[in-house]
């Protein structure tokens, strides 16, 4: 996941923080500005309840800057394997956007 938003995002990591006792993994994500996402993995995820853990997110966008650059990205990932889930268009909110899924099936909006 982090090599996914390093490459096509740039983001760009903090070092590791790695919790041993609690089967814990995390980085963050830094973007242009002030938005940064964390990206957590935990050992045992799959053997704890739904209810205990909140897990995925349904979407989020990142801009990257202009029409020309969704395309060129949207484009860049279908070659690279990527699963574009929504082609370039200009949405009912007026934003020019794609859809594409992370390795870990999350929705991701590339808008201008």
């Amino acid at each position: 996941m982090k090599k996914f938003y390093v490459k096509y995002f740039k983001a760009i990591p903090n070092d590791k923080y790695t919790n041993i006792k609690k089967g814990f993994n995390s980085y963050f994500l830094h973007f242009d500005g002030e938005c940064r996402l964390e990206l957590m993995q935990m050992v045992d995820i799959n053997e704890r309840s739904i209810l205990e853990n909140i897990c995925g997110i349904h979407h989020f966008a990142i801009s990257v800057g202009s029409k020309t650059n969704v395309d060129l990205l949207t484009n860049i990932l279908r070659e690279d394997g990527y699963s574009i889930t929504g082609e370039p268009r200009r949405t009912g909110d007026g934003y020019y956007e794609s859809v594409v899924l992370d390795p870990d099936g999350n929705n991701i909006e590339i808008t201008t």
